[in-house]
């Protein structure tokens, strides 16, 4: 008996001590996770939506600079589906700053800054804020100024016409399809800036709204045009007036358009787009993180100066450049990026 009431005491110490050690456990990482607080409480406005990829690759540019040493709240306009309700957005935005009081904010694309940072924010705080992801000039929004300062973002147009040009030599002209918006009108500006450095002369520009226009401009026009150039194409509505997604509408154009379509950025290229030299939304939100984190560690503004995206990834569809025919030279694959279009 003696034995068992000894084992008995045995198991009941090595019990209680192990409930100990697990409770303090416990203990220790609730105390541990009190005790931690973010160095920085920041405010990201997104323009589009959450599900748009060029948000998401900014979101994951900043997530890098910023997630460990700043806690992230993320909010989005949804202005690619519903330009309309951008104000209303802009509104709850505000609504959401003043409720949080952030040490830093940034700001994505250009309905971000005419909607909310121009009505709400510029010289009425003193809140420091970045931009990314800015098409139009700097100057269009009165930036930079003494709290304001950010990246802008410029596509690698160019390059993308010379890297067509390096896959299909025959290529003796381009023509452009954006959707009319604020991206869209910047992306014409670009154009018309920088056209005389084309590798190939520009056919026509179509600035479009729904998908009856590219019916009509391919129908029209196609035949004049050897590539077509796409970007910022979210939100074209179908005949039902229903806001179609990046893929949706280069599905439509490639139905009714039998050249080679290119893009700006690598996620056209991954929905049907042969080629693209992609400037990329990590790099954007990279930047713009960076900036806000030398700005809240103490760097003056005016040693923050307005920049822009300098890099850019070469991408080539093989389901795409198969369809059309094309076999590139070998050398012109060199270090670029083969993708498929998902089923």
């Amino acid at each position: 008996m003696d034995g068992i009431r000894h084992c008995e005491q045995v198991l009941t110490m090595r019990t209680s001590n192990s409930l100990y050690a697990c409770c303090s456990s416990i203990l220790l990482l609730l105390l541990a996770s009190n005790l931690w607080s973010a160095d920085h409480q920041v405010l990201v406005v997104m323009s589009y939506e959450q599900d748009n990829p060029w948000c998401q690759e900014i979101k994951e540019g900043i997530d890098r600079v910023m997630a460990d040493s700043a806690e992230l709240t993320y909010f989005y306009m949804n202005t690619k589906v519903d330009l309309q309700g951008g104000r209303e957005k802009a509104k709850e935005a505000y609504e959401l700053y003043e409720e949080l009081k952030p040490d830093g904010i940034i700001t994505v694309d250009d309905n971000a800054q005419s909607m909310f940072v121009v009505p709400y924010l510029k010289d009425r705080v003193s809140t420091p804020v970045f931009f990314c992801g800015v098409n139009n000039k700097a100057s269009a929004y009165g930036y930079p100024n003494q709290h304001i300062s950010g990246t802008l973002e410029r596509g690698h147009i160019r390059e993308s016409i010379a890297f067509l040009k390096q896959l299909i030599p025959d290529v003796e002209n381009i023509c452009f399809i954006v959707r009319s918006s604020p991206s869209g009108h910047a992306i014409k500006s670009q154009v018309e800036s920088e056209q005389s450095t084309y590798i190939v002369p520009i056919e026509h520009f179509l600035l479009l709204t729904d998908s009856s226009q590219i019916e009509e401009f391919t129908r029209t026009r196609g035949a004049q045009c050897n590539a077509i150039y796409v970007d910022s194409l979210e939100g074209t509505t179908d005949i039902n007036g229903k806001p179609m997604d990046n893929r949706e509408v280069i599905d439509f154009l490639k139905n009714n358009y039998k050249g080679p379509v290119i893009g700006g950025n690598s996620y056209h290229v991954e929905d049907g787009a042969v080629s693209a030299v992609a400037k990329t939304g990590q790099e954007q939100g990279e930047i713009a993180a960076g900036m806000l984190l030398k700005g809240l560690n103490g760097t003056p503004m005016e040693k923050l100066p307005v920049t822009r995206n300098y890099k850019g990834r070469r991408y080539i569809n093989v389901n795409s450049i198969k369809e059309l025919g094309i076999q590139p030279r070998p050398i012109v694959l060199r270090g670029a990026t083969l993708v498929t279009t998902p089923k």
